[in-house]
């Protein structure tokens, strides 16, 4: 059950300027949308989160009509966020912030001689477990990380474990994470490194919160790294490279924008104009959510060949292409999809 936010009813009227009375022709899918996810509220934050909802839907069909005209390659969906203003959203899911001064580490970089296969998809190789869900706790950067430690004990083993983002959330602290409030892949990885390895979930349960103390169990490792590779920043050419002959690799976008909270399915770009011009809308290059490149790809879209990243994100298989994203690839690194790339090693 997704229960209602705890965001203070001022704060949502200031967010959202003057209010306007609710659309009764939409009562019927409102009362369905809340059925479909189960969402509940006080009487006094209803009308408010339905006049948010009415907001975002009318954003979402505005962008999908243009969609039709041939002004996008991708388009929008409701979903369980769509009780959400994007600064909420921002503020509960988003929980990557770039590191300033990373610490000395290998750096992957690209190499004429290495050669890479025209697609990719470490899923259909059996690297990548099931989407998950963060929740509304800022831990994206755990998602991310253990996705990368996922594939790389798959490729040593041959077996797939889910392994426990919780462990990560509770036990990174002292490297700098900050659990539901933020943190980095590189330093999960540094803490599996330094730790000597890291519980699945099975053993470590998530509870989509930050309270916890470390709780460890060195008697039932599930993962383990030596070293960490960081992908030179802003390299795409670097980041094909490793995903091709490493796997999958921890990344961060530009999640802020609401195309992105929306995305339905298709390859999320910026606006899409005559000629194959693109110009930059729906994000930049401050990354701010972390997500695992589990591949790439290239499809027909208006007669051209557009190349994409398929990204996995941790807001469950109601969101997107069933939890993934497919991402403009070859345009500058395109949302920041290279500034911020690592993955381990053992």
């Amino acid at each position: 059950m997704f229960r209602a936010m705890t965001v203070p009813l001022g704060l949502l009227l200031a967010l959202l300027g003057c209010t306007r009375a609710v659309d009764p022709a939409l009562e019927e899918a409102w009362e369905g949308w809340k059925s479909l996810y189960a969402k509940e509220y006080p009487e006094e934050a209803e009308v408010i989160r339905r006049e948010v909802w009415e907001k975002n839907l009318r954003r979402i069909e505005q962008h999908n009509w243009e969609e039709s005209q041939g002004q996008h390659m991708f388009r929008l969906g409701m979903n369980h966020y769509g009780d959400l203003m994007d600064e909420e959203f921002n503020q509960l899911l988003n929980g990557f912030t770039p590191l300033q001064h990373e610490e000395p580490a290998l750096t992957f970089q690209a190499s004429a001689a290495r050669k890479t296969p025209a697609e990719v998809d470490w899923r259909v190789k059996g690297y990548v477990t099931p989407v998950k869900n963060q929740g509304h706790c800022g831990s994206c950067w755990a998602f991310s990380a253990t996705g990368a430690l996922e594939g790389l004990v798959f490729n040593w083993t041959g077996k797939l474990t889910v392994l426990s983002e919780q462990n990560l959330i509770d036990c990174t602290r002292k490297l700098g994470n900050n659990g539901c409030q933020g943190g980095y892949m590189t330093r999960a990885f540094q803490y599996v490194r330094e730790n000597g390895g890291l519980n699945s979930e099975l053993v470590y349960p998530y509870q989509a919160t930050d309270t916890s103390s470390c709780r460890y169990n060195p008697g039932d490792r599930a993962a383990n790294c030596s070293t960490v590779w960081l992908v030179a920043q802003g390299s795409e050419a670097a980041l094909e490279q490793a995903v091709a002959t490493v796997g999958p690799v921890s990344v961060a976008v530009d999640a802020s924008s609401f195309s992105f909270h929306f995305y339905k399915s298709g390859i999320t770009s910026c606006t899409w104009r005559s000629g194959g011009i693109f110009s930059s809308m729906f994000c930049s290059q401050k990354v701010n959510h972390g997500m695992l490149a589990v591949g790439y790809g290239t499809s027909q879209e208006g007669g051209k060949n557009v190349s994409y990243w398929i990204l996995k994100n941790s807001w469950s298989e109601l969101w997107g292409e069933q939890g993934y994203i497919r991402l403009l690839k070859g345009a500058d690194s395109h949302c920041g999809v290279a500034n911020q790339a690592s993955f381990p090693l053992l």
